[in-house]
């Protein structure tokens, strides 16, 4: 699963793809929303000797030239998802955990309002919302409080 254009990005701006780094993007690339426990996790399946230190400092590499993306979707650790094919809102639901993924342009007169009336640009991207799904809605306690 190596990705020449992971290659490529990376030698553009001075960086080679080393085995940990491609093991850290595949596994982003695999898991989707997943924390860098989870990552880890993954990595190790193939390299048993990598260590959260590794994994944290190249997902903070890998972000820093934009390849992968975080969000908070809860107060635990941050999730990491590729940043090219990502850019959307998260729905987190509460009661399942569930994350649904919604257009950006869902919320655009939302950041349209607070440029407008703030000055103040949103990354929208990064951006989790909370509630509860369809289907834990429709469940015995019904649909949310309005």
């Amino acid at each position: 699963m190596v990705s020449t254009d992971w290659q490529t990005s990376l030698r553009d701006r001075g960086y080679r793809l080393t085995p940990q780094r491609q093991l850290v993007l595949e596994a982003v690339d695999r898991l989707e929303h997943s924390t860098p426990e989870d990552i880890l996790t993954e990595v190790r399946r193939t390299a048993g000797g990598v260590n959260i230190s590794t994994v944290y400092r190249t997902l903070e590499l890998l972000e820093e030239l934009g390849l992968v993306s975080h969000a908070h979707l809860g107060h635990g650790a941050p999730t990491y998802h590729l940043a090219e094919r990502h850019h959307h809102l998260h729905l987190m639901c509460r009661d399942c955990g569930t994350v649904l993924e919604a257009d950006l342009e869902v919320a655009e007169p939302f950041a349209r309002r607070l440029r407008e009336g703030f000055g103040f640009e949103t990354d929208l991207r990064h951006f989790a919302i909370f509630g509860r799904c369809r289907e834990c809605a429709a469940g015995p306690d019904g649909p949310p409080a309005p």
